[in-house]
C-alpha cells in the first residue's frame, strides 16, 4: 500500500508577512491527519519545539500509538507529558514553540478523575493569552456523529465542543482536517 501525505493548503516556506499567528486550533476526526498537519504548522517557527503530550499509555495499542507519535518527531523536539497539568508544562516550556497534542485526552482525563472541568478551562484559557510563544492545539471534533446513549458520553461529547468553540474564538488560526486535508476555517 503506498501511503500519501495529503498536501496541505499552507505553503512550504512561509514568510514573516504571512505567518503572524500566536495561537492556532487544528481540528478534526480520528486518524484525520491534525497530529502531522501541527506538528508542519508548529515547524514553520524555529526550534527546538516542544510537544506537550496528554495521552497516557493505558494499555499496548496506545503505548504503540504514543511511540508511533515519537518516532515521527526528531531530536529538535522535546516531549513534556502533561494528562492532566498544562500549567506546569507551558511553564517547563517556557517560550518554545509548543504543540499541545490533544485537548480532547485532557478533556477526558479531567472527567475521568473527577476534576472540576470550568476552572480548567479557564486556566488554560488564562494562560494561552499570557504566551507570546506560537503555539498549535490539536482537538478531535467530536459532535459530528449521533448522540451518545449514556450521560457521561453526552457530557463529554458536549464539554468537548465548548472547549472547542471557546478556544477557536481565541486562535489566530482554525484548521478542520477531513481525510488528511486542512481546511482552513479561520486566519485573522
Amino acid at each position: 500500500m503506498i501511503r500519501r501525505r495529503a498536501k496541505s493548503i499552507m505553503p512550504d516556506q512561509p514568510t514573516p508577512a504571512e505567518a503572524p499567528w500566536r495561537l492556532a486550533l487544528v481540528l478534526g476526526g480520528a486518524r484525520s491527519g491534525k497530529s502531522r498537519e501541527a506538528e508542519g504548522l508548529i515547524a514553520r517557527h524555529p526550534g527546538p519545539w516542544v510537544y506537550i503530550a496528554t495521552a497516557e499509555a493505558g494499555d499496548d495499542e496506545m503505548a504503540a500509538r504514543i511511540a508511533a507519535h515519537r518516532a515521527r518527531r526528531g531530536a529538535a523536539w522535546r516531549t513534556i507529558e502533561a494528562p492532566i497539568d498544562l500549567a506546569g508544562a507551558f511553564a517547563e516550556a517556557g517560550t518554545a514553540p509548543v504543540l499541545l497534542d490533544c485537548l480532547t485526552l485532557w478533556l477526558t482525563n479531567l472527567l475521568l478523575g473527577g476534576f472540576d472541568i470550568a476552572p480548567a478551562i479557564a486556566a488554560l484559557e488564562d494562560l494561552l493569552a499570557q504566551r507570546p510563544a506560537p503555539t498549535v492545539l490539536v482537538a478531535n471534533e467530536v459532535g459530528l456523529g449521533i448522540v451518545p446513549e449514556n450521560a457521561l458520553a453526552r457530557r463529554f461529547r458536549d464539554e468537548a465542543g465548548a472547549l472547542n468553540a471557546r478556544l477557536a474564538a481565541r486562535a489566530d488560526r482554525v484548521l478542520f482536517m477531513v481525510a488528511g486535508y486542512p481546511i482552513e476555517v479561520k486566519r485573522r
